[in-house]
């Protein structure tokens, strides 16, 4: 029989609260006292044991690959997904190698799953210093690879959930090679969280091998079951680019952020930090070709707003910011890659 207590939360929350101090203390405080007092709602919750193990395992996971990227957060990083199957001598694997050998020379990391074929190609190309590896424990198919194996930046999961989040939420960018249920699975969901908001919009490269087609024959499907029906907006043909040439995925990526620097949501109003001013001629044709996607208002240039006082280093960027309808991402990368024609000598 499930005994019933009645706890005197202030107390509850002073006891947290002390603790964290005994542990030295956090500016995040408030999120550590939130999900200790989550855990410990589980006490008078009838929960299966099964489903605790999942939200312990989960949390400790998502804890230890936190603090690892954590030492990397200045460098950007392209996640790269492919088949584990691809052997050394086929030209995907080829391409998987020089793109990372290409994309690393260009100051980036790479992270792959850490097992063979496109993995393993992609950690050839880019050297054990210059990636990670987010491996998942299978029955099958999934040891780490020779150029990632004991490395301190490879981490280890149980659950697809949790390593699927750390590929899309640590990489600054994506790149898709030939692959099999997997990696459809993750472009799918790049350009799903792209398309409804949840995700950071990032450049998404998908590269042919030369004469097969893989991803020109995915992209028909999706021209005549999913835009030409009017299930997918036109405009979120945006989100990607295909190509058999491993230099133009390194430029696409690199033209990315060429001006554009990363985005934030303020109250209600999304930032955009940039790299270069913004004439004004410039900033008037940002609102008459990209009016449609505002909620009010126009877009304007910003200062430094205070909730972003926990982001010094990007203070000294300029900013423009609007109130953004949060429904039209495919026409918000356009306006990224308009923003892009803008850029330094």
């Amino acid at each position: 029989m499930t005994k019933h207590y009645s706890f005197d939360q202030g107390m509850i929350d002073d006891h947290i609260m002390n603790l964290i101090q005994i542990c030295g203390g956090s500016a995040n405080a408030d999120l550590i006292k939130e999900m200790i007092v989550t855990a410990l709602k589980l006490v008078d919750q009838p929960a299966d044991r099964g489903d605790i193990k999942i939200l312990n395992a989960a949390l400790r996971e998502l804890r230890y690959a936190f603090k690892l990227f954590g030492k990397y957060r200045d460098v950007r990083k392209v996640t790269v997904f492919g088949s584990a199957r691809t052997l050394p001598e086929e030209p995907a694997y080829r391409q998987a190698l020089e793109f990372a050998r290409k994309i690393t020379g260009c100051g980036y990391m790479v992270i792959t799953g850490a097992g063979d074929g496109i993995m393993k190609g992609a950690q050839e190309g880019s050297g054990r210093e210059k990636s990670f590896g987010v491996n998942i424990r299978l029955p099958f198919e999934q040891s780490a690879n020779v150029f990632i194996e004991n490395d301190p930046k490879l981490v280890t999961f149980k659950y697809f959930f949790t390593r699927k989040l750390v590929f899309v939420k640590e990489a600054d960018a994506i790149a898709l090679f030939p692959g099999g249920y997997g990696t459809q699975d993750e472009a799918f969901e790049a350009l799903t969280l792209m398309q409804t908001g949840k995700g950071d919009i990032l450049p998404v490269v998908m590269v042919d091998v030369p004469g097969l087609g893989y991803w020109e024959d995915w992209k028909r499907y999706l021209d005549r079951q999913l835009f030409k029906p009017g299930l997918v907006s036109e405009e979120d043909v945006s989100f990607f680019k295909i190509t058999e040439n491993v230099d133009e995925a390194v430029e696409e990526i690199l033209t990315f952020y060429r001006n554009y620097h990363s985005s934030r949501y303020v109250r209600n109003k999304l930032v955009i930090r940039h790299q270069h001013p913004l004439p004004d001629q410039f900033v008037e044709k940002l609102n008459d070709e990209y009016k449609d996607i505002l909620a009010e208002g126009k877009i304007e240039r910003s200062p430094i707003f205070p909730e972003e006082t926990n982001e010094p280093e990007l203070a000294h960027l300029p900013r423009i910011s609007m109130v953004f309808n949060r429904r039209s991402f495919g026409r918000l990368r356009r306006l990224i890659d308009s923003l892009n024609t803008i850029h330094g000598s």
